[in-house]
């Protein structure tokens, strides 16, 4: 049985997010603030930290980066703010995931079953039922990939451009690895959502969002690409520059 934590101030949310929870077969603690939160995490095995921005003791964010200092658990944000800068800035400072307020307990269950399956805190067979997920599809081992002078090691996970290693969160790694092992074919939205993400049910503002903060670490924008190039309608491609 999985282990989360929710981290939630507003007493009838965090129960809310604890019924969810617990009628899909996770075991749940819980804490009203930041400080409670990083007291669980220290003190508690977990598989993974639902964790509300809004706090009344420590801004979300610097929450999120305590969390991140002391361990690598998943960690799903709920965030108010949809715009893209703010959840760059989450996925940056170590989240796994996002979900923006309000949200059904569908959603939580959804996104966080997959964070897990990612994480392999929960292998698919064990993972909670989200409503008709599919496992994850057999991938082929990826291998080293130079491209340019883009150099991505999967085993090693890291990834140096012109010889300056590349500070990536898990999620933007496993995106460059699958679109370096695959360098010149168009991949989809929806094929990266069922092969990076595992979970094809995602809207695809995910893979744009870490499309976007991708790319600044890359030194390039979408309307000035050089390495990762959008073919309008079908998908993306990771290519040399010219």
């Amino acid at each position: 049985m999985p282990s989360v934590l929710v981290v939630e101030d507003d007493p009838s949310i965090r129960q809310s997010l604890i019924e969810v929870l617990a009628e899909h077969g996770y075991a749940v603690r819980s804490a009203p603030d930041g400080f409670g939160g990083l007291r669980e995490v220290t003190q508690t095995p977990l598989d993974a930290v639902v964790l509300d921005l809004g706090l009344p003791d420590l801004d979300g964010a610097d929450a999120l980066r305590m969390i991140r200092g002391i361990s690598s658990v998943p960690v799903l944000v709920a965030t108010a703010r949809d715009d893209e800068a703010e959840i760059i800035k989450l996925l940056n400072a170590g989240a796994d995931d996002y979900l923006v307020k309000p949200f059904s307990g569908g959603q939580l269950i959804a996104r966080l079953s997959a964070v897990l399956r990612r994480t392999s805190h929960v292998s698919p067979a064990s993972a909670p039922a989200t409503g008709g997920a599919r496992p994850a599809p057999s991938a082929e081992p990826l291998r080293p990939t130079t491209v340019g002078e883009l150099a991505v090691d999967p085993g090693a996970r890291t990834a140096y451009l012109a010889g300056r290693e590349l500070r990536l969160t898990r999620r933007e790694f496993d995106l460059l690895a699958f679109l370096a092992h695959h360098t010149g074919q168009v991949v989809s939205k929806r094929r990266l959502l069922t092969e990076v993400w595992r979970e094809p049910y995602v809207d695809d503002q995910t893979v744009d969002v870490h499309l976007s903060s991708l790319r600044r670490k890359l030194g390039e924008r979408a309307a000035a690409p050089r390495y990762l190039l959008t073919v309008r309608g079908v998908g993306i491609k990771l290519v040399a520059p010219r």
